[in-house]
């Protein structure tokens, strides 16, 4: 007899409310959301926490209490909402406020624009949290590297590093004045990398490459734009030859497409790279 399948767990849907907006950078905004609608959220197991934005589709009406799950057995596919992905900046139980920061480029994309724009009072829905890093105290050595869609989760890393560990990052943003003062144990070395008109994870690949590796076990977090990180799972992989379970690496994003697209190619994007890594041999010493 067949065992039975488990029943697919329901997200998490949360009513934030924007507290307060900040303009980190000419291109990253702060915004911390607070509310009622936040009492049964939790994070704090993970330093790459996320949740997923919902943006409903413009004269569509959903039913009350939302929910997303039934919204999407119940709609057409073209009437459901869209969602965005970003990293949980900082959560606080006590003040229940939840800080994400979101890199916007003008009116380009979808949850950027809405976090430029919103106001204190404004309300949204958001599912999660979802998760799976936190630096570990038994590693030797910590390596992170990403872009600007990496920075809050490497930020919220470098915070919670265990004292007297070496930690290498690198950070690759469009220019100096995208630099944020970060919070990171004494010794941490942060490389901030600047592409300019370079295409991006360029600089990043080329510093990782050139980082001579101190001995012992490294945990590693690398994450971005997926050709940079398609580069660097095969640098630290195969190269480098570093256990799968000490590494977490993934495309949070991918030139040409936006999330929608990216995250429904992405698994076997993700299969496909596997593989192919896995089939080549390391390069002789």
């Amino acid at each position: 007899m067949a065992a039975e399948r488990p029943s697919r767990k329901k997200p998490a849907v949360h009513r934030a409310r924007v507290q307060r907006t900040e303009r980190l950078t000419p291109h990253m905004v702060r915004v911390v959301l607070d509310g009622a609608g936040l009492a049964e959220f939790a994070a704090g197991e993970y330093s790459d926490h996320y949740v997923k934005f919902v943006f409903p589709q413009p004269g569509v009406d959903y039913p009350e209490p939302f929910d997303i799950a039934q919204i999407r057995a119940d709609f057409p596919r073209a009437q459901w909402p869209s969602t965005r992905t970003y990293t949980v900046r900082a959560w606080d139980a006590a003040t229940r406020e939840l800080t994400v920061d979101f890199v916007v480029h003008g009116a380009e994309g979808l949850a950027g624009p809405w976090a430029a724009a919103a106001r204190p009072g404004e309300e949204i829905f958001l599912l999660g949290p979802g998760g799976a890093y936190a630096p570990e105290a038994g590693a030797d050595w910590h390596l992170l590297a990403g872009d600007e869609s990496a920075l809050p989760a490497i930020a919220a890393s470098l915070a919670r590093m265990p004292a007297g560990v070496p930690v290498h990052a690198f950070i690759e943003v469009a220019g100096p004045e995208e630099r944020q003062q970060l919070d990171a144990p004494p010794g941490a070395e942060i490389n901030w990398l600047y592409r300019g008109d370079a295409p991006v994870g360029r600089e990043l690949v080329s510093a990782v490459r050139g980082l001579a590796f101190p001995a012992g076990r490294v945990q590693a977090f690398v994450h971005g734009e997926a050709g940079f990180v398609k580069e660097l799972r095969r640098l630290l992989r195969v190269e480098h030859q570093i256990p799968r379970e000490d590494l977490s690496i993934s495309g949070y994003w991918r030139t040409g497409h936006n999330e929608d697209g990216w995250q429904a190619a992405k698994r076997d994007w993700n299969q496909q790279i596997e593989a192919e890594q896995e089939a080549t041999p390391a390069a002789a010493s």
